[in-house]
């Protein structure tokens, strides 16, 4: 019988090229790189919560591939594509849950594993303690779906033309959602 080690935060700290990865059920789990377009969403949402940032404070703006440390029974950490955090800055890893987490779905974030892996996620974030969280799909009518806390399995829709927000995780802040594709 064979015993698997536990992954541990050490191991993130350890993946090669710096890549991006997850502690899920025990397991460092690796990501593929994401595509330019998914990638240049995500890169616009972490521009305009940085802007947010420097005219209102009251949390930090956080780009792609930074780790967020988690006590879950199932998962010990996260790396969304963009996000905001509103507790200490240091030089490790974010001690805690994002207030806001953005995860923008790449090209293989499509079908039914991935719709039970994306909403498994979500779950855990609540679980943490994120207020909201955004599923950005760019191929859809509906491109961002707003989850919050307080009713988990009802998102709040927003379309090309429309604006959306983060609240009441980043409150004041707006994003046109036709600014994720520019």
């Amino acid at each position: 019988m064979s015993m698997k080690v536990r992954a541990t935060v050490d191991d993130l700290y350890q993946v090669p090229e710096h890549g991006k990865a997850e502690i899920i059920d025990g397991e460092l789990v690796r990501f593929m790189p994401t595509g330019g377009i998914p990638n240049r969403a995500s890169g616009n949402v972490y521009l305009s919560l940085r802007l947010h940032e420097r005219a209102h404070g009251g949390g930090y703006a956080v780009a792609d591939n930074a780790g967020f440390i988690v006590d879950l029974p199932h998962r010990d950490s996260f790396s969304p594509d963009a996000a905001w955090w509103t507790g200490e800055l240091t030089m490790k890893f974010f001690a805690g849950p994002p207030a806001f987490a953005v995860e923008v779905r790449s090209e293989n974030d499509y079908g039914e594993a991935a719709e039970r892996d994306l909403a498994a996620k979500r779950r855990d974030y609540f679980a943490a303690g994120t207020l909201v969280v955004w599923d950005v799909d760019l191929l859809n009518d509906d491109v961002v779906k707003c989850y919050g806390g307080d009713d988990p399995d009802q998102p709040r829709i927003f379309r090309r033309g429309e604006v959306a927000d983060a609240e009441p995780a980043v409150p004041g802040w707006r994003l046109p959602v036709d600014e994720l594709f520019a």
